[in-house]
């Protein structure tokens, strides 16, 4: 994990605590196989991280000086490790927490591009059909927005 001036903590009303001073922002990538089959990219989160052994995605805090695109596309080069290349943008969408929001960037790739963990925050990259995701133990909030996430994949695919 590398410094910057938006890690932290952020305590909300209900008691909960979220991480990144000025929010957070994380990239789903998306590709297709040879079958034509969607599937996205996840990130098996280290046992010590927060909510660690849940399935989520690459992303973390994000700096003052950075737009959330910015701070995904940072983030996911701090965790993962491979050449993300050209991608096209297929939506966002954004938790809006009030004091806290965290915004993920729906990315296209043309392949299924092999990546692996590029620090100590990721157990495990992997590709994931889009209509087996929700098998794996999520990240309780990636849990939540995924039913949004992937409607917006199905849209931006079809």
């Amino acid at each position: 994990m590398q410094e910057g001036d938006g890690n932290g903590w952020v305590d909300l009303a209900d008691g909960s605590r979220r991480w990144g001073r000025y929010g957070a922002a994380g990239l789903l990538l998306y590709a297709t196989d040879v079958a034509g089959s969607g599937h996205v990219l996840l990130q098996h989160r280290a046992g010590w991280t927060h909510m660690g052994g849940t399935w989520g995605i690459p992303g973390g805090a994000r700096n003052r000086d950075e737009t959330p695109l910015e701070a995904a596309v940072r983030e996911f080069s701090e965790e993962v490790s491979g050449d993300l290349g050209q991608y096209t943008v297929l939506g966002s969408h954004e938790q809006d927490l009030s004091v806290w929001r965290y915004d993920t960037f729906l990315l296209r790739i043309p392949t299924l591009t092999p990546f692996r963990p590029g620090n100590s925050e990721s157990k495990e990259i992997r590709w994931v059909r889009v209509d087996s995701a929700e098998d794996l133990p999520l990240l309780p909030a990636f849990r939540s927005a995924w039913p949004h996430l992937s409607a917006d994949l199905r849209a931006a695919t079809a």
